[in-house]
């Protein structure tokens, strides 16, 4: 893959570029990070058969390498500097380039370090590299508890109204990086059903948006963190957007069925009897009135909760967890964890092979 890194010093800039580099046929990938509302970089990848002279071959993967986020931000803080002091063109393996946000999950797990009060820097990146692959993270989050203390949102903003929500986000979150993302709406399948199926929301959805990644820690107290999600939601729904649902939602259900076309999702759960089963709502929904009930109605439940709360109980049983499922043991080889979706030497000298 052939890496091209974009500085850029605004939000209407990084928009401004995202759209031009879409519009390029030659361009097989794009995304953007966002240091802060007035620094970031737009990511642009090429498939390639060979390495140009004279550039660089970067790889992402091994626990000595630097996460992927950092690397970009000291390639462009050394541009910035002096344009002629570096390379902003790289080639990286289609390996390294698929996995390169696993190693740190793309940034979420500095907050890691920060819990436990361990340095951050090369030497203990790579001393505790096993356990910063997101799959291990993702276990010792849940496992934790913090799933309900971080904000961990992904969300689909029209490309007009994109400006004003990193507005929102710089003055309401406060934490960066922020992930940008180009998406397509509608998809690219030749299928029209599938195509038609696409249409999710009772409202119809530009083409092209832009996906925000936001990931960093909410306000400690519960309410105030309730509240938080529950002015985002209503935020991306004023500006027209889509919230994805892996991530908790705090809509009521009357909400959650004016934004998606419930209708029609029931006339499809009737026809396959699936209504017997919980529906998306019930399973991406976060009852803010049933923990009340329970942590009311339940001193043993109140007291565990206190117990938790304690520093660093909560943090120590993630990562127990994370070590007891042996998840941590299986990301030591990020290249052979790829091989099955590319076979190859990655040398550039002749195209990886796919497996069927």
């Amino acid at each position: 893959m052939e890496v091209t890194y974009h500085p850029i010093s605004s939000m209407p800039q990084a928009i401004q570029v995202i759209e031009e580099a879409i519009k390029d046929p030659l361009n097989d990938y794009v995304d953007g990070i966002m240091y802060t509302a007035a620094s970031g970089v737009v990511c642009t990848g090429k498939l390639t058969d060979e390495v140009k002279n004279g550039v660089h071959i970067q790889r992402f993967t091994r626990s000595t390498d630097r996460w992927f986020y950092l690397h970009a931000k000291k390639l462009i803080t050394a541009y910035n500097k002096d344009s002629s002091s570096t390379f902003l063109t790289e080639a990286v393996p289609m390996v390294d380039y698929l996995f390169r946000y696993d190693r740190g999950g793309f940034w979420v797990a500095v907050y890691a370090f920060k819990y436990f009060i361990t340095p951050f820097n090369r030497i203990t990146r790579w001393a505790l590299d096993r356990f910063m692959h997101t799959r291990v993270m993702y276990h010792a989050l849940h496992k934790s508890g913090f799933s309900s203390q971080y904000i961990i949102q992904d969300v689909a903003i029209p490309f007009p109204r994109s400006t004003e929500f990193m507005q929102y986000l710089d003055h309401s979150f406060g934490h960066y990086p922020i992930w940008l993302c180009p998406l397509k709406y509608a998809g690219m399948s030749t299928d029209p059903v599938r195509n038609h199926l696409s249409a999710k929301t009772n409202r119809q959805m530009p083409d092209l948006m832009l996906n925000f990644g936001v990931w960093g820690p909410g306000p400690k107290r519960r309410a105030e963190f309730v509240a938080w999600n529950r002015d985002f939601e209503h935020k991306v729904e004023k500006l027209g957007g889509q919230k994805w649902l892996y991530a908790h939602a705090y809509y009521t259900e009357e909400e959650f069925n004016k934004i998606y076309d419930r209708k029609t999702y029931d006339i499809i759960r009737e026809r396959y009897n699936a209504t017997y089963l919980p529906s998306v709502y019930d399973k991406v929904k976060v009852d803010i009135e049933a923990e009340e009930k329970a942590l009311r109605n339940s001193w043993a439940l109140w007291l565990l909760a206190l117990f938790w709360s304690v520093w660093p109980l909560s943090g120590l049983y993630g990562v127990y967890h994370a070590m007891l499922g042996g998840d941590y043991l299986l990301a030591q080889n990020p290249g052979r964890r790829g091989e099955k979706f590319i076979s190859g030497d990655y040398s550039f000298g002749q195209r990886p092979k796919v497996r069927r």
